[in-house]
C-alpha cells in the first residue's frame, strides 16, 4: 500500500470520527465548496467521483455520507488508481501528514 493510499484511507476514518460525533466531515466540506462531488450513476449501480463544481442535469438527492466513504475505500483499496487517490487526499491538504507532490493534476493538463 502506498504512502498516499495510506493517507487517504486515514483520512476516511478521521472522517468517519467526525460524522459519528456529528460534526461535519471534511469529505462533506469539500463537496459543499465545490472541490469535488460524488453522484450516483444514471443506472443507479454506483458512485461517480468528479472533480471541481458540477452541475447535475436535474436536481439529485445528496449521497449520504456513510455510502459516500464505502464508495471511496472500496476505489482506492480495490481499485488503486493514483488520481482518485489524489484527488480525495486534496480535500485533506491541510492535514500536517499531507504531500505536495500529491497534489492532483489541473482538469486538461
Amino acid at each position: 500500500m502506498s504512502d498516499l493510499t495510506e493517507f487517504v484511507l486515514a483520512r476516511l476514518d478521521d472522517d468517519e470520527r467526525r460524522y459519528a460525533e456529528g460534526v461535519l466531515p471534511a469529505l462533506d466540506e469539500a463537496e459543499r465548496r465545490g472541490r469535488l462531488r460524488l453522484l450516483p450513476t444514471d443506472d443507479g449501480s454506483g458512485l461517480l467521483l468528479l472533480p471541481g463544481p458540477v452541475e447535475a442535469q436535474e436536481e439529485r438527492v445528496p449521497v449520504p455520507f456513510p455510502e459516500k466513504v464505502a464508495h471511496l475505500r472500496r476505489e482506492i483499496g480495490e481499485h488503486g488508481d493514483e488520481e482518485t487517490a489524489r484527488l480525495i487526499a486534496s480535500v485533506y491538504a491541510a492535514h500536517p501528514d499531507w504531500r505536495g507532490e500529491w497534489q492532483a493534476a489541473s482538469p486538461g493538463g
